[in-house]
């Protein structure tokens, strides 16, 4: 097995970390190394980093720089021919990376992108389905971002990534599809259709401002010279603006999404004003569950829950 780098920036999440370290330390291949970047940390991140386990790197930003600042520290120091992506507060299967790098090299493909659940903070399962193929990835590119759970998704081979020149520190909420962009000049990806990664939502992950989504978004259109569907662009900003319970900023985003011809955003921002599941994990039923897809996920969730309950929560 060729080794793989695996980056994790971080910042004062230091209760979060521990279960994400979990996940990543217990993948079931040997060949690993984990770059952990503290990004400036002031809670007890220092004191969870000094650990026995001989495949922890820790690097450490005296002030906070950045995920992206963070991400592209951590290529740097990577010895791996792969590299992998987790954030703090993720949590991977205990196959993602064997499975990744495996279709890796069934395929030739450079890159390889899986599936994913959303998960609460006890792990519930709150929506989850399969992702789009490779071809269909690459269609939808110039027009959105099609690959959920951000960085902690994709595994991408050492040269190509360094070669694509990493993240872009002025973006900060569209940097992962911005790389992917990048990254398919390289070559189409590869999938591993499963739910490999959990993408945790807690209070800390809520958007503050919706704005730069919208913003960003159009100078990743000018940058790259493709058709980003705005009226997408405008319906994601809202969706975080009603995850954070703000109904009339979610209802804006809407009625700019109904300027750029989306007429059926006008029933949604109805929503937006008047549904009692706004600002709730509820919202997230409106997502959709694949009842096999979400049994697959819980079926190694299940261990990260069991041992939190056990140890009280600490986990």
């Amino acid at each position: 097995m060729p080794l793989v780098s695996v980056v994790v920036p971080t910042h004062n999440r230091a209760k979060l970390l521990t279960r994400t370290l979990r996940s990543i330390l217990e993948q079931r291949m040997a060949n690993l190394e984990v770059i952990v970047v503290d990004d400036g940390s002031s809670d007890e991140t220092p004191t969870i980093l000094r650990t026995a386990d001989p495949r922890i790197r820790p690097c450490r930003h005296d002030q906070p720089k950045g995920v992206s600042v963070a991400r592209n520290r951590g290529i740097e120091a990577a010895g791996g021919e792969w590299i992998a992506f987790c954030d703090d507060d993720d949590l991977w299967s205990p196959e993602k990376l064997a499975e990744q790098v495996a279709s890796a090299a069934a395929t030739g493909a450079a890159w390889v992108y899986t599936g994913d659940v959303n998960v609460d903070t006890d792990l519930r399962v709150l929506s989850g389905g399969p992702p789009p193929k490779p071809e269909r990835v690459l269609e939808l590119l110039p027009r959105m971002n099609p690959l959920s759970s951000g960085g902690s998704n994709v595994i991408v081979r050492t040269d190509v990534l360094k070669a694509a020149g990493g993240f872009d520190p002025a973006l900060r909420r569209t940097e992962d599809w911005d790389l992917w962009i990048r990254l398919a000049r390289a070559g189409p990806p590869a999938c591993v259709s499963r739910p490999l990664v959990a993408y945790r939502f807690h209070r800390g992950n809520v958007a503050n401002d919706s704005r730069d989504m919208v913003t960003e978004a159009r100078q990743v259109a000018a940058r790259h010279q493709i058709p980003v569907d705005m009226a997408a662009m405008h319906r994601r900003a809202a969706w975080a603006e009603m995850r954070a319970g703000r109904r009339f900023g979610a209802a804006r985003q809407y009625g700019r999404a109904i300027a750029h011809g989306d007429l059926r955003s006008v029933a949604r921002a109805a929503f937006a004003l008047t549904h009692p599941a706004v600002g709730s994990d509820r919202l997230y039923s409106l997502l959709g569950r694949d009842p096999r897809w979400v049994a697959d996920a819980e079926s190694w969730l299940r261990a990260f829950a069991d041992r939190a309950a056990l140890a009280g929560g600490r986990q």
